[in-house]
């Protein structure tokens, strides 16, 4: 089923080809019932966004749930959702921005998700996005594999990948769906945010104890937002000068996030990190 639980959808055609590509894939699409809907900013009000998922949430003939687009307005229904029959039958929940939000939540409930382009892009995504979206939904082993960034700290790592959005993970800090990190690999990516409000959130992060005793640290595309002001830091100075009292490996310039090479990551599944010299890898068995 496809859906939208943020922002609305453009158009009543953007969907179409990646409703074309999940079909060769071999799956039988279902719109739901408010997918294009629109209520201001939001795909439909608060109570037709919910009321949509908890319909993908319990039918249990859908085998996967695949978002429209992100944006913003899962946070105001986040708490509305009933996930009885959800951890009774669970199913893939695919996204990304926005939808970390829920990434986080099924994180809690100990339900995997996948972190990954979504339908609305999906086919103006890389190949190797597409790829790693095909093999994470039937159940595939795949690897990401890139040359390793100077500013990566070396080293190796074995444990559950979570993350997401920075904004969204700040913003869930104190609340029930704080994400839990220690002895995990903790993913991060953010887009048009300025300096100082990256460097802020780090900070937050950092006192919550959102580092303490991860394994690993893979940092996805950053791009920040120009200001008149020079911050004097750049996002991967914010991040190292964060952490670097901790001894973890970290992966910079990691294919994910607002970018067309959104390579799909497995949150709540084991991944194997390794940071080398020359070449980084990330390993779902």
């Amino acid at each position: 089923m496809v859906l939208s639980p943020s922002s609305n959808l453009s158009d009543t055609t953007v969907l179409n080809d990646g409703i074309q590509l999940m079909k060769d894939w071999g799956f039988h699409v279902l719109l739901a019932p408010h997918v294009y809907a629109k209520h201001y900013t939001f795909a439909g009000t608060d109570q037709q966004r919910t009321q949509d998922l908890q319909t993908a949430f319990d039918n249990p003939k859908i085998k996967a749930i695949m978002c429209g687009r992100g944006g913003y307005g899962l946070n105001r229904i986040i708490d509305a959702l009933d996930y009885t029959k959800f951890k009774k039958k669970p199913k893939w929940f695919i996204g990304y921005s926005d939808i970390t939000v829920l990434h986080n939540e099924f994180n809690r409930l100990r339900i995997p998700s996948i972190h990954a382009t979504m339908l609305g892009a999906i086919t103006k995504a890389t190949p190797e996005a597409r790829n790693t979206l095909q093999k994470a939904l039937f159940g595939l082993p795949y690897s990401i594999q890139t040359p390793t960034a100077l500013e990566s700290i070396l080293g190796e790592a074995e444990g559950e990948l979570v993350g997401g959005n920075l904004s969204l993970i700040d913003a869930m800090t104190g609340s029930r769906s704080q994400l839990e990190t220690k002895g995990k690999i903790l993913f991060l990516e953010e887009v048009d945010e300025p300096a100082y409000k990256i460097d802020s959130m780090i900070r937050s992060l950092l006192r919550s104890g959102a580092f303490d005793g991860i394994k690993g640290l893979i940092i996805g595309d950053f791009s920040m937002k120009e200001s008149k002001e020079d911050f004097g830091y750049t996002y991967k100075q914010i991040i190292f000068e964060a952490v670097k009292k901790y001894h973890f490996p970290i992966y910079f310039d990691f294919p994910a996030g607002h970018i067309k090479d959104n390579r799909a990551l497995l949150f709540g599944k084991k991944a194997t990190l390794k940071v080398g010299k020359e070449q980084s890898e990330l390993q779902f068995n």
